[in-house]
């Protein structure tokens, strides 16, 4: 059994590709505002004092004790800073490489149905680690960031008010990744399942290019004997020579 290659909505794959590099601009360039360390020390500290979260001084209070150092929740850490501004150039790369695939007319659907099942899995934990919990701290536990669960007016410096609205706008659009990256297996799954006579029109198809790309040969066409013409004049000379 031969995978599908022809897509069953290529115009739907076409206006995916071009929803998708609209969202993948802003991503590119929100994660890579947010990197280094822009702005998730300022909303950890700032959560620590609205007592929204833990307090990243507990590291600094664990060291002066000398007590086990707490480890740094997700939503907190510079992995997933990181690993933000990897997807976003990964999905950048495999978006440009699929849109020439796909106008060259050989992104097939197997391709496509597993580029967006790994980017799916990335943004994925994308979205985990910035809407994930924060637990270090028993006297303050969060299930999300308050930046996600609360509006942004509460915060106490001026300026994390503006990341506050940088950290949304991020996680927002991760999530309309995320949703693009979604639509596009089952519409790869679809293209990927025989429809009825699809195996005997492949084979139709392969027959008539062979027909059109071999030569016609003729060496295998029989020869004809040669006859002599025949005609009136040519049986009065043969009854002449016969008497003679």
């Amino acid at each position: 059994m031969k995978i599908p290659k022809q897509w069953k909505t290529p115009r739907v794959i076409t206006w995916l590709f071009t929803v998708e590099f609209l969202f993948t601009i802003p991503v590119l360039a929100l994660f890579g505002i947010a990197a280094p360390n822009t702005f998730r020390t300022h909303l950890w500290k700032d959560g620590g004092r609205n007592e929204f979260n833990s307090d990243p001084n507990q590291i600094l209070y664990a060291y002066a004790n000398y007590r086990p150092l707490p480890k740094t929740p997700m939503v907190w850490s510079q992995f997933i800073t990181n690993w933000n501004l990897a997807i976003s150039l990964v999905s950048m790369f495999t978006l440009l490489i699929a849109a020439v695939l796909h106008i060259m007319h050989i992104f097939y659907p197997i391709l496509s149905l597993l580029s967006h099942l790994v980017l799916t899995a990335l943004y994925a934990v994308s979205i985990y680690g910035q809407a994930g919990p924060d637990r270090s701290d028993p006297r303050h536990p969060s299930s999300s960031p308050w930046y996600l669960t609360k509006s942004c007016s509460v915060a106490i410096e001026p300026r994390n008010e503006h990341y506050c609205n940088l950290a949304k706008a991020t996680f927002a659009v991760t999530v309309v990744m995320l949703v693009i990256f979604l639509v596009h297996i089952p519409l790869a799954i679809y293209s990927l399942i025989p429809g009825k006579g699809s195996g005997k029109a492949e084979d139709a198809n392969s027959v008539m290019s062979e027909h059109v790309e071999k030569p016609f040969e003729m060496n295998n066409v029989p020869s004809t004997p040669a006859r002599t013409p025949f005609s009136p004049r040519t049986t009065a000379f043969n009854a002449l020579s016969a008497r003679a």
